[in-house]
């Protein structure tokens, strides 16, 4: 989500995601109760409840295919999110195969290394090989 919030948002978009976030808070609820009791007091007022249930099923008609489009643009938005998150889980299990990789590598030299010590010692204790006590091999004797 943090590429979505980078790219420039216009006007419109910004504005969808504040009425999608209201919508789900405790004040939409009461909006809407306030709005639905409202309505159905205009029959108190005078009006024809054909007329009433005409403006209740209208609003509520359009009511739900912008709430239809707000959860769609918000599973879009949550789509490209998850694109993103897919991206950076390939590019982790990328790494940690290199890493693997390597390990294995370090693992072989590790090996070889004490099989070369191993071999070292063989010698050192065959007499053919002697320590020169510097740490460097001996010269050859000709």
């Amino acid at each position: 989500m943090v590429k979505a919030l980078e790219k420039k948002l216009n006007f419109l978009e910004k504005v969808s995601i504040k009425l999608t976030k209201w919508v789900g808070t405790p004040y939409s609820v009461i909006l809407h109760t306030l709005l639905f009791l409202s309505i159905t007091g205009l029959t108190f007022l005078g009006m024809d409840l054909r007329s009433v249930l005409l403006i209740f099923t209208t609003w509520l008609s359009i009511e739900a295919i912008y709430l239809a489009i707000f959860i769609q643009m918000t599973v879009n938005r949550n789509t490209e999110s998850l694109e993103d998150v897919e991206e950076d889980i390939e590019d982790i299990q990328e790494d940690v195969i290199e890493d693997e990789v390597s390990h294995k590598a370090l693992i072989n030299i590790g090996r070889e290394i004490r099989m070369l010590q191993h071999d070292l010692d063989v010698l050192k204790k065959s007499g053919m090989l002697k320590s020169s006590g510097s740490g460097h091999p001996p010269r050859a004797q000709a």
